[in-house]
């Protein structure tokens, strides 16, 4: 257990405060820079932001999964989750810096809270686990259309990260629901949109 706290803290450093790399080209790499406003771009980049901290809050739920789950098979699929999750970082930490952006000043509150989220879930048993894991990446899927609404329509290079990105959470979502995760009480996903809707709105802006 010791050993597995050690590299959790080591995984939680390297998430919130390293560069992440990607192992799949980039989306929209060979698209050409668009032609933004000084206030699209501030509102792409903000978007991309929230993104990834989006991205932030997934890692810390898997670990925290992962970490407390038994089973070996679900918590191959959670290292699986957050792999894909680690490009996403990577994509949406490179898109930002590309727009002139930063990062969220909050994500280790981010971090943090979500994978003390990530381990009570996983206290509940597998199919609640992989119930939350569902749930969560139903409303990320959810978030990210509505981002493609209020992207400019020209920023095609910002526009082709969060397209695959959506693919890639409806997929986790998929693999939740194959591994038995239980369809999680209304309240219980009232209270994650709602928790998700602060986040997501500070993060906009901070």
């Amino acid at each position: 257990m010791i050993d597995q706290l050690i590299i959790g803290f080591d995984k939680a450093l390297r998430t919130v405060f390293a560069n992440a790399h990607t192992v799949r080209p980039v989306p929209g790499d060979s698209q050409p820079e668009a032609d933004l406003s000084d206030e699209e771009r501030r509102n792409a980049a903000a978007l991309m932001r929230v993104n990834h901290c989006g991205e932030i809050c997934a890692q810390a739920l898997y670990q925290g999964q992962a970490l407390m789950s038994k089973d070996a098979g679900i918590k191959q699929a959670l290292e699986g989750a957050a792999h894909e999750e680690t490009e996403h970082l990577a994509w949406t930490e490179r898109r930002i810096a590309e727009l002139g952006g930063r990062k969220s000043l909050l994500n280790p509150l981010w971090y943090g809270s979500s994978l003390a989220i990530g381990m009570i879930a996983a206290r509940f048993g597998d199919g609640v686990n992989l119930g939350f894991l569902a749930e969560t990446e139903r409303q990320v899927e959810a978030h990210l259309k509505s981002h493609l609404e209020r992207l400019p329509a020209q920023d095609l290079r910002s526009r082709e990260i969060v397209e695959q990105m959506k693919v890639d959470e409806v997929a986790h979502a998929e693999t939740a629901l194959e591994l038995g995760a239980v369809e999680l009480p209304a309240p219980v996903k009232a209270a994650m949109k709602a928790t998700s809707k602060v986040m997501t709105g500070v993060a906009y802006w901070v």
